[in-house]
């Protein structure tokens, strides 16, 4: 055969289209919608390479107009969990034997077919199933998608290229081995991306998966999976079931084949999974990896020197973008007292001009939140907040799920730090604000790191470099993504590698090397070329 040492094209991040009146792309997307509001879904599971229908379906229907029935997909049970674990088995010795060019070469096809024929399709599934406007819609399930697979590819290549130092007459190796058994990925419903790059993270290293999605992210999972096939990913590498989350762990963490997980949900949820795994030990071929990426409590913390035009952007923005429903979400914030009115002022006139509906119409800012269940423990937060007398409802506060699961942008201003909703994860259009007096900026870093156990992103603003030095010093284990004068959100594949610590996950950072590292399992290979052939050596000569 052929051999070489390939050189993995240079990756450059998606260009963000602008879908701006007039332009070809806002065409293009807005026929994509239309045709998938017309067409009838019937989304199977893939396992083997084969369409698995089970005839027990489930309604699809877009977030902020739940009446539309988008079309449906077939639910599985543990048996074809167990069938899922079988096809990644089977298919393990030949995918993790391909030569590792022609692994990276379907993910780069994935990359290119999704930057291309597939984009607006996607798009569309992601605006429809999961009620994104067109441009988080455009950044995520396309743009950062499509980055997550060219950097990863590319720091494949990096990883295998890592080879260690050979003294004279030896010659080292290190080897990159997929781990032993079968991995598992567990996907949220917020990031179409996150839904893809979980899975073929840990597949391109040579690993076979098994995938579960949320049931709210089916749609743009199921398209992702047409991609992969299309791109020429072999059967039985990656199997997409929809399975509960009880059932999938029922199987999967019992069987003694299960290599690993990486997820991003609730922290909640991946503390009763790592105490399941703690449970079941001894029963593994291995020691599983775990990696997880959970919830956020974030913050806004603006220094007196601040330009509150810049604070308010900030929060707009970075707290009620895809409805906070983003793990990076500003959901607190202190802000110092000599700001505070010109910040409130301009905040309370941004959330006035907020247009909210379905994502159909391109001028609607806030769309729905995921589903009822979401919009249940939201707008009990805001209930909540509304009988505390402590708290202040200064902007929204409204909700109605008779059409759409809308719930206006909400803004609290609190007197309590320690309040429920400047503690708890809500994830939704929340944010809770803490005024500070002025000079009282060090207490207030302070308060920051003490009052969540969660540390995941994080902001300061402020034009005095002394403040800006404190608060990174003070804040450095608060957060795992930290924003100097800007939004807490929008980390960008290759740029700002995602993920974050405490109650926040395991920070393996999505959109880096690192993260790939842990899905293999390195071999060190020595080989000598000349042997010794006497066990004495020199010293044991006499004088």
């Amino acid at each position: 055969m052929s051999t070489g040492f390939f050189h993995i094209p240079i990756p450059k991040n998606e260009p963000v289209l602008s879908y701006a009146p007039g332009t070809k792309e806002r065409a293009a997307l807005k026929k994509a919608i239309e045709e998938a509001r017309n067409t009838k879904l019937d989304i199977p599971m893939y396992i083997g390479g084969e369409e698995v229908r089970s005839g027990k379906t489930k309604n699809i229907a877009p977030p902020h107009d739940h009446k539309h029935i988008l079309g449906h997909f077939h639910e599985g049970d543990k048996g074809h969990v167990e069938q899922a674990i079988q096809a990644a088995l089977n298919a393990k010795e030949l995918w993790a034997n391909l030569s590792w060019e022609n692994r990276a070469s379907i993910f780069l096809k994935a990359a290119d077919l999704l930057a291309g024929p597939y984009r607006y399709k996607m798009n569309a599934a992601t605006m429809l199933g999961q009620s994104k406007n067109a441009f988080q819609a455009e950044i995520d399930s396309a743009c950062e998608l499509i980055d997550f697979l060219r950097f990863n590819v590319y720091f494949m290549g990096q990883i295998y290229s890592e080879q260690p130092e050979s003294s004279a007459g030896i010659w080292n190796r290190m080897e990159y081995r997929p781990l032993e058994g079968f991995l598992f990925a567990l996907t949220p419903f917020n990031f179409t991306a996150i839904g893809g790059n979980l899975p073929t993270s840990m597949a391109m290293m040579g690993n076979t998966v098994v995938w579960k999605p949320a049931n709210t992210q089916v749609y743009s999972a199921s398209v992702f999976m047409q991609i992969l096939r299309e791109a020429g990913l072999p059967d039985g590498v990656i199997n997409l079931v929809y399975v509960s989350g009880p059932n999938a762990g029922d199987v999967i963490f019992n069987h003694r084949d299960f290599a690993g997980i990486q997820f991003t949900g609730s922290t909640g949820v991946f503390q009763g999974m790592w105490k399941t795994i703690g449970a079941n030990i001894a029963k593994y071929k291995s020691y599983p990896r775990i990696v997880g990426e959970t919830g956020g409590k974030d913050f806004v913390v603006a220094h007196k020197s601040a330009d509150p035009k810049v604070v308010a952007t900030a929060l707009s923005r970075g707290a009620f973008e895809f409805q906070g429903q983003k793990c990076s979400a500003a959901s607190r914030a202190y802000i110092p007292s000599n700001l505070w009115e010109n910040v409130k002022a301009q905040l309370v006139a941004d959330l006035k001009s907020f247009k909210m509906g379905g994502t159909e119409d391109f001028g609607n800012f806030i769309n729905a939140v995921i589903d009822e269940k979401a919009f249940d423990s939201i707008a009990g937060y805001i209930d909540k907040a509304r009988q505390n007398s402590m708290n202040e409802i200064i902007a929204g506060g409204k909700y109605d799920k008779s059409k759409g699961y809308f719930i206006e942008p909400t803004i609290i201003l609190t007197k309590d730090p320690s309040s429920i909703t400047m503690c708890e994860e809500i994830f939704g259009p929340v944010l809770t604000i803490y005024v500070y007096h002025e000079e009282n900026f060090e207490q207030t870093l302070e308060l920051v790191d003490q009052t969540s156990p969660y540390a995941l992103t994080g902001s300061i603003i402020a034009k005095d470099r002394y403040a800006v030095e404190m608060a990174t010093r003070k804040l450095v284990n608060a957060a795992g993504n930290f924003y100097i004068n800007d939004k807490p959100t929008g980390a960008v594949v290759g740029q700002q590698p995602f993920g974050g610590a405490r109650g926040s996950g395991t920070n393996d950072k999505a959109g880096a090397k690192a993260n790939l590292m842990r899905w293999v399992s390195m071999r060190t290979i020595k080989e000598t070329f000349v042997s010794p052939t006497d066990y004495r050596y020199p010293f044991l000569e006499k004088e």
